[in-house]
């Protein structure tokens, strides 16, 4: 998932008791409480998953809506709306048993046909969210996304109330740990038919069969709540009476909060982070998630050139990156694959440990390579321009970019532009870029997640790769994969293949530093996906 970022603001003249967080919020006070305050950086703009897919929006559907599938603490899929489900001998047709006891919080029962429904809006061509493609393999999804059949074909039926029939084009080894995702939570059919456009707008347009359901909340608002949902089919196993979200866009605002006792989970970031290191409620979440420099391969472009694109990875000192600018408690990440998502089964390792190219930062190399690079192109020197997001933290990291290639790169000058997201998006979407600071959030516990968005045909595919090998190998993983094991050496000779061409420049995990109440227990902080408070409560 493309994730937007935290502003953070470097207060002048900030007290270093302030920045040391002296004092914490009342813990005490807390003990027994039955109301959880939380922070989303940005406004919800829509609950329906055709409409837009966010952080803010997948964060708050977790708390409130079931799917087939829900995440345990290690991140693997259990049971949540379906009871079980039977693969075919082929691998190509599952079928899915619903409970009888989920209900939405009008009370409706939850039916194979709401999965239907929302499925089918989530794989239109009209659906705005830009997540058509996660349904691709289901049967006749990828000519829908394109206009070319209609959404009814679509490979899945409701058979009575309570199965759920969906058809593959080929078999998925990783098809249930999809299920996770609220791109393939209900929507409830009856409420779709009867506000239309406005369903997901506001929480009188919108039902929830999750653990809460919003309650006050507007496509503007900037506080909302969710409350307990009493028709939720395990709502015995929900301790908490109430959830408060705010939109809290600064950092040092944040911690502020937590200091005040006004947030129990205090996501903070940048300098504010950077002072909070030794913080007793600081809790690092590793998130299955990579902070990496976008390049535009399009042809005509400087950075078509691979060689300056390997000597642009070898040039960068990730380690100073991660431990001198950031501090924060971020690594250094050498593959477009995150850590955290999956383990390969041949090696037993980590996905991105396995994939790891073996020379990952050598500057004598580096300036060969660029050399060969320049005199290939008839050049003697290059202007590059590195597109980032204003926030604090991608401003030193830019600033940090452009004093590493330009020292290390002779001839190389980088102009840095910092910019409002969305502008920032603008240039990037026409092209007019060369470098672009950018992340990738996985959606499920899957390297796929990650890797299919460099290939040739995917929206996110910016910077235009086109290596036919690995669009193979992709093609691959989707068409003759049967097994895990089959499955996982053609993702893992995918990343080999762009181990080999750089189309990205990885920089660092993602890390969440999160501020967290000392009472607040049974929260299942996810490296997958998002964290899930259904089960919290406090001591």
């Amino acid at each position: 998932m493309k994730v937007r970022k935290m502003a953070t603001v470097t207060l002048l003249g900030m007290s270093a008791c302030t920045l040391a967080a002296c004092g914490n919020n009342n813990s005490q006070a807390s003990s027994g409480k039955t109301s959880l305050n939380l922070m989303e950086t940005d406004v919800v703009s829509s609950l329906d998953t055709s409409v837009t897919a966010s952080i803010p929006q997948w964060d708050t559907l977790v708390q409130t809506m079931a799917g087939l599938y829900r995440s345990d603490k290690n991140d693997q899929p259990v049971p949540a709306v379906a009871t079980s489900y039977h693969k075919s001998s082929d691998g190509k047709t599952y079928t899915f048993n619903l409970r009888h006891n989920a209900k939405w919080s009008n009370g409706d029962t939850v039916t194979a046909q709401d999965f239907v429904t929302a499925w089918r809006k989530g794989v239109s061509p009209k659906a705005m969210s830009g997540y058509n493609y996660i349904f691709s393999n289901i049967k006749n999804a990828d000519q829908i996304s394109q206009g070319k059949k209609a959404v009814s074909s679509l490979g899945v039926k409701a058979v009575g109330k309570y199965k759920l029939v969906v058809q593959l084009e080929n078999p998925e080894p990783t098809f249930i740990d999809k299920m996770v995702m609220p791109a393939f939570y209900p929507q409830n059919t009856r409420l779709v038919k009867k506000y239309d456009a406005k369903y997901g707008t506001a929480a009188k347009y919108t039902a929830f069969d999750g653990a809460f359901k919003v309650t006050k909340w507007t496509n503007t608002s900037e506080k909302w709540t969710a409350v307990k949902n009493p028709y939720y089919y395990a709502k015995s196993a929900v301790k908490l009476q109430k959830l408060n979200y705010q939109v809290v866009k600064d950092s040092n605002t944040a911690h502020q909060l937590f200091q005040q006792g006004s947030s129990d989970d205090a996501v903070v970031s940048g300098t504010t982070a950077q002072g909070l290191q030794n913080n007793k409620n600081l809790y690092h979440l590793y998130r299955s998630g990579n902070n990496f420099v976008n390049l535009n391969m399009a042809k005509g472009a400087v950075l078509a050139n691979k060689q300056l694109r390997q000597a642009l990875y070898l040039a960068v000192n990730r380690t100073q990156l991660s431990k001198k600018v950031l501090a924060d408690g971020s690594k250094p990440s050498y593959t477009f694959s995150a850590p955290n998502a999956a383990k390969d089964p041949a090696s037993g390792k980590d996905f991105a440990a396995a994939a790891q190219p073996k020379e990952t930062y050598s500057v004598a190399k580096a300036k060969k390579l660029w050399q060969a690079g320049l005199k290939q192109l008839g050049k003697s020197k290059v202007e590059l321009t590195l597109v980032a997001s204003d926030t604090t933290t991608d401003k030193n990291v830019s600033e940090f970019l452009q004093s590493q290639l330009e020292s290390k790169l002779p001839g190389l000058k980088v102009t840095v532009k910092n910019l409002p997201s969305k502008s920032a998006y603008n240039l990037v979407a026409n092209g007019k870029y060369d470098l672009y600071l950018s992340l990738w959030l996985n959606d499920y516990a899957d390297p796929y997640s990650e890797l299919q968005t460099l290939e040739k045909t995917n929206s996110h595919n910016y910077g235009k790769y086109t290596s036919a090998a690995y669009n193979n190998e992709l093609r691959q993983v989707r068409k003759n994969a049967a097994t895990r094991s089959v499955y996982f050496s053609h993702l893992l000779k995918a990343q080999e293949q762009m181990n080999q061409d750089y189309p990205v420049l990885p920089l660092y995990t993602m890390v969440e530093d999160h501020l967290v109440n000392s009472n607040l227990k049974g929260v299942l902080w996810h490296k997958v996906g998002m964290v899930d408070y259904t089960r919290a409560y406090f001591k």
